[in-house]
């Protein structure tokens, strides 16, 4: 068995098509990776879903030597009267309570956090923002959204949904500059900015300015060989993306912002976006640090894991 003073915590990133569960030792340092292991996800049926992470759960306590806590990153929110799920990645949850559900199952401590502050909360703690007092995790994947860290620590707020900047509304005055449509959220708004920024809306404005909505990466490939409908692009998602940032450092004014998500892949948001948001602030307030993660998509399970840490013994 493993040394009564040492401690372990399992982290499980749940996406669209795989679950990723690491299991971690911690010494009172920093966290030691000493399991991993992939599985899909099985996405339609919710009894199949929960003992999927069951089984996972047992053969990472079999690999520490231990019943360790678990944090688990769901996509999507949980709905804080309810308690239920809404999740459009994993239909399985949707509408489930799951976080009760996983406690029954699991019979141990259990922390639900949202996958994108699970990111957020790796990259505060030894990734890219390590020793920064402040930081936002900021996500351009299949969606948008964050989390918020102070002194290390994933604040959560009210609803545990501080950090979902993908949901605030894009101005009426930016759609109308560039000539934008108003589209519709699965969130139930109009107008959300992740419409426009995630990698799909970057893809559907491509489409809206007369090209064939081909993916982020070869929108500015495209745009880097003088396609003039790709410059367009890129130049409106930065401008939408800079406004949204902006948006963030005058909400919470943190010390850095790290990308995660596919997007964060891309090299000329680290050059170009600085100036982006800066056009959209007020003469004197300083643009933070924009960094690319250092966890990048291995984030998600040791940020869970992290988050039940966190919980676990605050």
């Amino acid at each position: 068995m493993t040394n009564p003073e040492h401690r372990g915590y399992h982290g499980i990133d749940i996406g669209g098509s795989k679950i990723e569960l690491a299991a971690f030792t911690d010494s009172g340092a920093a966290l030691e990776e000493a399991f991993r292991e992939r599985i899909a996800t099985p996405g339609t049926d919710f009894a199949a879903f929960v003992q999927a992470i069951v089984d996972l759960v047992a053969r990472a306590d079999a690999a520490l030597g231990m019943r360790a806590p678990v944090g688990i990153g769901l996509p999507g929110v949980t709905d804080s009267a309810s308690g239920r799920q809404l999740s459009s990645n994993v239909p399985a949850l949707n509408g489930r309570l799951a976080a009760a559900a996983l406690q029954q199952a699991l019979q141990r401590p259990v922390v639900i956090g949202n996958d994108c502050q699970c990111f957020a909360l790796s990259e505060a703690q030894g990734g890219a923002a390590a020793g920064q007092p402040t930081m936002f995790g900021v996500i351009l994947g299949t969606g948008a959204g964050g989390g918020y860290c102070v002194d290390g620590r994933l604040l959560r707020g009210l609803n545990g949904v501080a950090g979902e900047w993908g949901h605030w509304t894009v101005p009426a005055t930016l759609l109308a500059q560039h000539g934008l449509p108003l589209h519709d959220c699965p969130c139930g708004k109009t107008g959300c900015l992740e419409r426009y920024v995630s990698g799909p809306g970057m893809s559907k404005l491509h489409v809206h300015f007369g090209g064939d909505g081909v993916e982020p990466l070869a929108i500015v490939a495209r745009a880097n060989m003088g396609d003039a409908i790709a410059e367009r692009t890129v130049a409106v998602h930065l401008d939408l993306l800079g406004h949204a940032l902006a948006g963030l450092v005058l909400a919470v004014d943190p010390h850095a912002l790290v990308l995660g998500g596919g997007l964060s892949h891309l090299p000329h948001l680290y050059a170009k976006l600085p100036d982006a948001v800066r056009r959209h602030l007020f003469l004197g307030v300083q643009v933070p640090p924009i960094l690319p993660p250092r966890f990048g998509d291995a984030g998600g399970a040791r940020g869970a894991a992290l988050l039940a840490r966190q919980t676990t013994t605050a």
